[in-house]
């Protein structure tokens, strides 16, 4: 097709009109493309980094996973050491029958067998209990009190008995129950055989 020149020159300012029209379309779908790029580029860099805590099967949140302090081993309540026997008090309990549960270990540093025959009191009625806990007893001093182990009506202690006695570098635990004193007694002297009196609190 064969175009005049003076309908060319007719035509000039429509094509040059349309051709800027032309550019701006196209630089304004050029900025579209960049600002969307942008957009996908911040999402996908704007990662939040902090660690988040997440749920257990049982429904309990669980943190991050980190060293924990071991739990702290159960202090004793007294300590007492005589002729190469010591003798530790662990627990001191009452309970809603009126008896008072004292408990914990003796240890033989001795060279022989310990039988725990100083620890059965002197009384003739708790003589059928051989090597036990027995004579043991509880001193209320603010109250001036003694509170012996209980045992029923054959003489038989509610307390622990030695059977076969301690080998030389054992230990070996012990109980014995006491009528509990009042309530306001939080601190009395444990007392056995020749051990020395320990000092324990009430719980």
């Amino acid at each position: 097709m064969i175009i005049s020149a003076g309908r060319l020159g007719a035509n000039m300012p429509r094509l040059r009109k349309n051709k800027k029209k032309t550019l701006i379309l196209a630089a304004m779908a050029l900025s579209s493309t960049v600002v969307i790029s942008g957009c996908s580029a911040d999402e996908e860099g704007s990662g939040d980094k902090t660690p988040t805590a997440s749920v257990s099967r049982d429904g309990k949140e669980e943190g991050q996973k980190g060293s924990q302090a071991p739990p702290e081993a159960e202090e004793n309540l007294a300590e007492v050491t005589s002729s190469s026997v010591t003798l530790t008090v662990t627990s001191a309990q009452r309970d809603s029958a009126g008896f008072l549960t004292v408990s914990g270990t003796v240890r033989n540093d001795t060279d022989g067998l310990w039988t725990g025959g100083d620890w059965l009191g002197d009384e003739r009625e708790l003589r059928r209990n051989g090597g036990s806990v027995a004579g043991a007893s509880l001193i209320d001093k603010s109250a001036k009190k003694k509170y012996l182990v209980l045992r029923d009506t054959g003489g038989r202690c509610l307390c622990t008995k030695f059977e076969g006695g301690v080998k030389s570098g054992d230990s070996a635990e012990w109980f014995a129950q006491f009528p509990a004193p009042p309530g306001e007694v939080a601190e009395v002297d444990f007392q056995v055989g020749n051990m020395p009196p320990a000092s324990i609190k009430l719980s």
